[in-house]
């Protein structure tokens, strides 16, 4: 171990985040040897169950942790990446993107069942207007019913009967050691995932070097690339974390060597009408190939399909 005082981490106090940040904790000490003390925050994410448009939408479960950074606090704070807001904060860094865990949606369904398996009619649950946006272009004829809620309180809708199912974010279930409750996993030609989905982020003060020094080895280069094309297109965009945005950025062999395939879907949450388009470019532009797509939707009507988003769907935590 190392001779320095231990590193405190800020996290939210539900088991997905513990866990993610424990496994965050582990990473770093068995790296560097320094030890690492996991520091509960409440964010209002947590606190106010309304429909998170209502309660402030991007950056509600952030926003607590990044003010225990920068008031000493805590010495760094880990988020799950999709919940960051895209604009930076000049007093905070992003130190680490951790390699990216599968960044795909799955169904938990009630006796086992896929997508095209459920009967028209079932009821789906998802607080996401990206997921019911998508799932109600697959024209199934299922029903979106908003929920919110932790990993439990939402597959617990589905078991007690309340739900014939519910769609979350594969890497948590992965990371809670619970995938094998998933009924189907989503291949992103029906469902793309959140910009940034199943990749943890690591900040620290802009002014702590040796903070950063320490996180800096869990920086995954090609996972820091992929998500910083999908938050580009949704800064580009302006679109919130709440906005019905999906992304989805994978490193691929081009003609010259590693280039970034990045597609993405803005869709209205009634499934119809829906923008879904691609680009690719340098692997050494990620931002530059975010903002081009963006571009593209946006002279598509991208403006108008968010701008006619309800206000009162919302994105939950990642799960």
């Amino acid at each position: 171990m190392s001779d320095r005082a231990p590193l405190r981490l800020g996290t939210r106090a539900s088991a997905l985040a513990t866990t993610q940040s424990g496994q965050v904790a582990a990473r770093i000490t068995e790296l560097t040897g320094v030890e690492v003390q996991l520091v509960t925050v409440s964010t209002e994410g947590d606190r106010n169950q309304a429909p998170l448009t209502q309660i402030g939408g991007t950056g509600v479960f952030v926003a607590a942790l990044r003010e225990a950074v920068l008031e000493g606090r805590v010495d760094l704070a880990v988020h799950s990446l999709k919940d960051l807001p895209t604009t930076p904060d000049p007093a905070l860094t992003l130190a680490a993107v951790t390699s990216r865990e599968d960044p795909r949606d799955v169904l938990v369904a009630r006796d086992g069942l896929t997508l095209g398996e459920l009967p028209p009619g079932s009821r789906v649950g998802t607080g996401s207007p990206r997921r019911a946006a998508q799932l109600n272009a697959l024209g199934l004829g299922v029903e979106i019913v908003p929920v919110r809620g932790n990993v439990d309180t939402r597959i617990g809708k589905v078991t007690s009967g309340e739900l014939d199912g519910v769609v979350l974010a594969r890497a948590g279930l992965l990371r809670l050691g619970r995938e094998d409750e998933a009924t189907e996993v989503l291949d992103p030609i029906q469902v793309l995932p959140a910009p940034g989905q199943g990749a943890l982020a690591c900040e620290c003060r802009a002014d702590d070097a040796e903070t950063a020094t320490i996180l800096a080895v869990l920086d995954d280069p090609d996972t820091r690339a992929a998500v910083t094309a999908e938050r580009s297109l949704l800064s580009a965009l302006e679109a919130g974390c709440s906005a019905p945005v999906g992304a989805l950025a994978d490193v691929v062999w081009g003609d010259d060597g590693d280039e970034l395939w990045l597609r993405a879907v803005v869709g209205d949450p009634s499934g119809s009408p829906t923008i879904r388009l691609s680009a690719s470019g340098p692997l050494s532009e990620p931002a530059a190939v975010g903002e081009r797509l963006a571009a593209e939707m946006l002279a598509e009507g991208a403006s108008e399909l968010m701008a006619d988003t309800p206000s009162g769907t919302s994105i939950g935590p990642t799960s």
